[in-house]
C-alpha cells in the first residue's frame, strides 16, 4: 500500500504531516511513500529530502490521491478535496468530528475511512498518538513568545547601572498541556509566574515548575473526563472572578488556556478584567479558535483594549512553528500507522476491537461509527475517586493520640522487659569480659537506632558521612581481630572487614554524588 501526503489547503497552514524522517520509519512499516511536490517547503522540508529519504514525489493533489491507498493530513478534508475521496481508501487527519458533520457524511457517501487523529482517547498507551497534546505543547510555548514580542520588556528582572527593571508577572489561566509548557517557558525567561486551574490535582505539578499556584477556597473539583476541565458552578465563577480582580493589575501578561471539549471556549478573563490591567500588558488567548477566553479576543487578530492591553486571538500558534509542529505531528501519524499495521507488512488493519483505533475511527465501511464508545481501560487523570476522610473533633483528635502514646509506652515496656531477661540469661552463662562488651554493644544499637529513626528520611543520604566514621571504628576492631588464634573469631572479624570496607567505599561514593549535585559544571 502506498501513503500520501497532499500539500496542506486551508491558507496560513504550514505544517506538513509527513517528514523525510517519518518517511524512513513509514517504509520500515512496509509502505510506500507518495509526497505531493511543495508539501514541506514551509516547514523546512524541501522535495529533494523526501527523495533522499525514500518518498516518491507527486505532481499535482490528484495524481497523489489517485494513487494513494492512505492519505495523511494535517487538516481535515476541504470542499475541493472532497472529490478526490475514492471507495476503500483510509483518511488519517485532524476532522474535529463534532463540528463537521458533513464532513462525515462526504465520507460515508464516499466510502471512504477516515481516522481522526485529534480523537484518539487519553488513554497512557495512546500518548504516543495524542496530536492534541503534541499541539497544545507547541502552542503553549509559542505563546509566550509571542507575549514577549508583545510586551516589549525583559521577562527576566535586571539590576543595571541604568537602573532597576522589575521581572514580569505572567498568570497563565489553565494548567493542561499547554498551560504547563507556557509555564515551563515563562520560568525559564525569568518571569515571576501564577498559574490557576479549576482542578486542584495540577498544584503540584505547577510548584514543581516554579510557579505559584493560586488556590481558591471552595469546595468543588473541577476535574472531568479524560484529565479535562468540567464546567464550573455559578458560585464556582463568581470567587473565580473575585481571585482575578486581585491578580490583573498587577500582572503584565495573562496566558489563557481554557477549553472543554464540545462546548464554548468558557470566559474567563472578561472586558473588566482586561481594563483593571496596566497600559503595555498582553492577553494571549489560546482558545481563540473556539470563542475565546477573553471577551475581547478576535480569532486571528491582535486588538489593543481603550487602556492599552493588547488582546492577542492566533488560532495558528503550531503552524506558527511549522518545522517543529510537523515533526511532532508526523511522528503521531507514524505511531498511528504502527498501531494499524500490527503485521508490519504494508497492509493496514482497522481492528475495531482495539480502544484506541475505534475511539479515533469516524468512519468505517460506509458507516459514521462517531461518537465511539468510552475506553475500556482508565483515561489519563481520571482517577478514582477516593473516600473523604471522616472529620475528627478536637477531643477525638486527642484521645487518638493519648491511646498511641499509651500503646507505644506499652510496646517499648514490653521490649525493656524482654531485652532484660536475654542479658539476665546471657549473663549466667558468659564470662564477664564478655558482657562488658556486649553491654555496650546492645546500648550502641538502641541509641543508633534511635537516632536513625528519629531523623527524616531527607537526611538519610548527608549521615552517610556519619555512617563512615563508625565503620571506621568497627573496621580498626576487626583488623585488630583477624590475627587472632581463634579461628572463629579470624573468620568473623574477616567478614566485619569485608561489610565495612564495602560500607565505606558505598558511603563516600553515595556522599561525593551528593556533593556533586551542588557544583556548577
Amino acid at each position: 500500500m502506498k501513503v500520501g501526503c497532499p500539500k496542506e489547503t486551508v491558507a496560513g497552514e504550514q505544517r506538513v504531516a509527513m517528514t523525510p524522517d517519518s518517511v524512513r520509519q513509514i517504509q520500515k512499516l512496509g509502505y510506500d511513500c507518495v509526497i505531493q511536490s511543495g508539501a514541506g517547503v514551509a516547514a523546512g522540508f524541501d522535495d529533494a529530502a523526501y527523495e533522499e529519504a525514500g518518498a516518491t514525489v507527486a505532481k499535482t493533489a490528484p495524481s497523489l490521491w489517485k494513487q494513494a491507498d492512505i492519505v495523511v493530513k494535517v487538516r481535515g478534508v476541504t470542499g475541493a478535496e472532497k472529490k478526490n475521496l475514492r471507495d476503500g481508501q483510509t483518511v488519517i487527519s485532524m476532522f474535529w468530528p463534532a463540528q463537521n458533520p458533513d464532513l462525515l457524511d462526504s465520507f460515508k457517501a464516499a466510502n471512504t475511512n477516515a481516522i481522526a487523529m485529534d480523537m484518539v482517547p487519553r488513554i497512557s498507551r495512546a500518548q504516543k498518538m495524542d496530536v492534541l497534546s503534541s499541539m497544545a505543547n507547541i502552542a503553549g510555548y509559542r505563546a509566550v513568545i509571542e507575549s514577549g514580542n508583545q510586551f516589549g520588556r525583559f521577562f527576566t528582572g535586571q539590576i543595571t547601572a541604568a537602573g532597576k527593571v522589575p521581572p514580569a508577572k505572567v498568570l497563565v489561566i489553565g494548567a493542561g498541556v499547554a498551560g504547563l509548557a507556557a509555564i515551563g517557558t515563562a520560568t525559564s525567561l525569568g518571569a515571576i509566574v501564577r498559574a490557576f486551574d479549576v482542578r486542584p490535582e495540577v498544584a503540584e505539578q505547577i510548584e514543581s515548575m516554579g510557579a505559584e499556584f493560586l488556590m481558591l477556597e471552595f469546595e468543588e473539583d473541577g476535574s472531568g473526563d479524560g484529565g479535562y476541565a468540567k464546567p464550573a458552578s455559578p458560585e464556582f465563577i463568581e470567587k473565580e472572578m473575585a481571585l482575578f480582580r486581585e491578580q490583573a493589575p498587577e500582572i503584565d501578561i495573562v496566558i489563557t488556556t481554557a477549553l472543554i471539549p464540545g462546548r464554548p471556549a468558557p470566559k474567563l478573563w472578561p472586558a473588566e478584567m482586561v481594563g483593571l490591567m496596566k497600559p503595555g500588558s498582553v492577553v494571549v488567548d489560546l482558545a481563540a479558535e473556539q470563542g475565546g477566553n477573553c471577551d475581547l479576543t478576535v480569532a486571528d487578530k491582535i486588538i489593543t483594549s481603550d487602556n492599552g492591553v493588547k488582546i492577542v486571538g492566533y488560532t495558528d500558534f503550531p503552524s506558527r512553528m511549522a518545522a517543529q509542529s510537523s515533526t511532532l505531528y508526523a511522528t503521531n501519524i507514524r505511531h498511528m500507522l504502527d498501531d494499524l499495521t500490527p503485521e508490519k507488512d504494508g497492509q493496514i488493519t482497522i481492528n475495531m476491537e482495539d480502544d484506541v483505533i475505534r475511539g479515533a475511527t469516524v468512519v468505517h465501511a460506509g458507516d459514521i461509527t462517531f461518537p465511539p464508545p468510552a475506553p475500556k481501560v482508565q483515561a489519563i487523570g481520571k482517577a478514582p475517586a477516593a473516600p473523604k476522610p471522616v472529620e475528627l473533633t478536637p477531643e477525638e483528635k486527642a484521645a487518638q493520640e493519648m491511646e498511641a502514646h499509651r500503646k507505644a509506652g506499652q510496646r517499648q515496656f514490653g521490649m525493656l522487659v524482654l531485652g532484660g531477661l536475654f542479658m539476665l540469661l546471657v549473663g549466667a552463662y558468659a564470662p564477664a569480659s564478655f558482657m562488658q562488651h556486649f553491654i555496650v554493644f546492645a546500648l550502641a544499637c538502641f541509641v543508633g537506632f534511635q537516632v536513625i529513626w528519629n531523623v527524616s528520611h531527607a537526611l538519610h543520604t548527608p549521615l552517610m558521612a556519619v555512617t563512615n566514621a563508625i565503620s571506621g571504628i568497627i573496621i580498626l576492631g576487626a583488623l585488630l581481630q583477624v590475627g587472632s588464634g581463634n579461628q572463629i573469631v579470624m573468620i568473623l572479624a574477616a567478614i566485619s572487614v569485608l561489610i565495612a570496607t564495602i560500607n565505606i567505599v558505598g558511603g563516600f561514593m553515595v556522599t561525593r554524588r551528593m556533593l556533586a549535585m551542588f557544583q556548577k559544571s
